[in-house]
């Protein structure tokens, strides 16, 4: 081969090597191109806070006092001296039975009284004057006593005739109204009305055996907080309610578990100054079970579930996901307490339903702040 062939030969070879060089770093480079980076995730740091646990209830509310209104005279209503529902205090006339016949028959003992009074008054002077005998004086001093006690009698009856609350509280409907008849008879007197307390209120619930022994415990150890007043306080909160925005202690427990549910019957009282708790409400009451103790929190969404156990995705600080598995415990401000598995400071992955992520991928860390101003940028450029 002459040296001009050569020539062609070794150009040749140099283009299509060059060719192939060029090619391979087109490919590298689109390789380079269609790599996604590594996917964005909200990581927020594991809190821990000073707290104490509680355990929820359900309970309802009750009066600390409710009285059934019934006459103790027998008569016809005369008058209804409240509208239902109003707030009444204790002395404040309810309704007025036909006092006539009890003021005639007060008027006609009060007659007889003072003519036993003027002879039992006369009776000393007439003793001491023979006058009269010693078995006539003392019928005349028996005569006076009957007579007073008479009456005094007719007096109650004649009071009776208004018929007063005996408490301080909200008063129902009338059962019976004006022109009906009504009974004071004991034993079968009718039923004209009721009243309750309206603050203090109850709150009675079910304790299982489990915390009643344990808040007791700690109760005997001094280990919970009190108030002012050495009362272990509780919190109160109704249907429409949220975060137990009432204050009350424990009154009592009762005297026995019932076997049946292993359960014990507690009562709580809490103030009602603004007369909101009305009697028979479903409630809710928050029970302390712990000291005052540090704690690790987490929100719920960030904890996942594989069959029985509990976990958190953490963030390592080569920026990976790592599976970690927690131990849980009851909720406390709006988080779950971590018994264990993780510590303070950490970071991990929230909302795993939104997030899809998995242990060993690689990630790009960002805040919460950062995700909502990358999901709405408009709200960043406005500010």
């Amino acid at each position: 081969m002459n040296s001009k062939n050569l020539f062609q030969l070794s150009a040749a070879t140099a283009l299509v090597v060059a060719l192939a060089g060029l090619t391979s770093g087109c490919n590298k480079a689109s390789a380079q191109a269609q790599t996604p980076p590594p996917p964005a995730v909200t990581v927020a740091p594991v809190e821990q806070k000073e707290i104490v646990e509680w355990s929820d209830f359900t309970g309802r509310t009750a009066p600390v006092d409710s009285v059934e209104i019934r006459p103790r005279v027998s008569g016809y209503i005369q008058e209804v001296r409240f509208k239902s529902g109003q707030l009444v205090n204790k002395g404040d006339v309810l309704f007025v039975i036909d006092p006539r016949w009890n003021q005639a028959t007060y008027d006609q003992r009060q007659a007889v009284y003072e003519q036993a009074k003027s002879e039992a008054d006369r009776t000393d002077t007439l003793l001491k004057n023979n006058a009269i005998s010693k078995e006539e004086a003392e019928a005349r001093n028996a005569h006076y006593l009957a007579a007073k006690a008479d009456l005094d009698s007719a007096k109650l009856d004649l009071d009776y005739t208004e018929v007063r609350a005996p408490i301080n509280g909200r008063v129902s409907r009338a059962l019976l109204t004006e022109g009906n008849y009504v009974s004071g008879n004991a034993g079968g007197a009718s039923l004209l009305t009721t009243v309750v307390s309206v603050n203090p209120v109850y709150v009675y619930a079910n304790l299982d055996e489990d915390t009643y022994l344990k808040f007791n415990r700690l109760a005997s150890q001094k280990k919970l907080e009190s108030d002012g007043d050495g009362e272990v306080p509780v919190g109160l909160e109704l249907a429409d309610e949220d975060d137990f925005p009432h204050t009350g202690h424990i009154e009592s427990f009762d005297n026995q578990l019932d076997p049946n549910t292993g359960s014990i019957l507690v009562r709580a009282v809490f103030n009602n100054d603004d007369g909101r708790i009305v009697p028979g409400l479903f409630a809710h009451i928050r029970i302390p079970l712990s000291e005052r103790h540090e704690v690790v929190l987490v929100d719920e969404k960030t904890i996942g579930t594989d069959q029985a156990n509990k976990f958190v995705l953490t963030l390592t600080s080569s920026n990976t996901v790592a599976y970690r598995q927690v131990e849980l415990g009851p909720l406390a401000d709006g988080k779950r307490i971590v018994r264990s598995g993780l510590e303070a400071g950490e970071k991990i992955v929230t909302n795993l339903v939104l997030q899809h992520v998995r242990p060993g991928m690689t990630v790009t860390p960002q805040t919460e702040t950062e995700t909502a101003t990358r999901q709405n940028p408009s709200k960043l450029a406005s500010r």
